[in-house]
């Protein structure tokens, strides 16, 4: 009997959130995982977890970003209020990415050498895996603007 009402109330939750509608924690471990791809990407360009970039404060941001991957995910997967872990999303995503814009654009100090490298497959990797994180979290801020009592 009380299965039944459980089945029940699922159905009814579903139904009113949607037919398409993946379940909260699927969607949490996708962002969690981003974030863990974007920390993983930048120790994979400094070379290893031990080694520091040159010149030392891009090293120094590389282990923020990782740090903040680490960070992000748990609060992604934790957070309560869920809008703080998207929020550390999208600033996790948009920080690296416009640092890898700026410095194959118009170059940031110390490091001219990379102005016009564009084709630097860990870079391209990195921006797409940053995209997807901002964009996931900008939807699941929207979705919580809109409907804060179910995410």
């Amino acid at each position: 009997m009380a299965q039944q009402e459980t089945a029940r109330r699922v159905r009814a939750r579903d139904a009113s959130m949607g037919v398409n509608a993946a379940p909260v924690i699927s969607v949490r471990l996708v962002g969690a995982l981003l974030a863990l791809a974007v920390a993983a990407v930048h120790i994979a360009d400094q070379g290893s977890i031990t080694s520091l970039a040159s010149p030392h404060w891009i090293g120094w941001g590389y282990r923020l970003i990782e740090v903040g991957g680490l960070l992000t995910a748990a609060a992604v997967l934790l957070a309560r209020p869920a809008w703080l872990g998207w929020a550390a999303g999208i600033l996790l995503g948009v920080g690296p990415f416009l640092g890898y814009v700026a410095s194959r654009s118009v170059g940031v100090p110390g490091d001219y050498g990379d102005i016009g490298n564009w084709g630097y497959w860990v870079g391209t990797v990195s921006l797409v895996v940053e995209a997807a994180l901002i964009v996931l979290s900008a939807g699941m801020l929207l979705a919580l603007r809109e409907r804060p009592s179910r995410i």
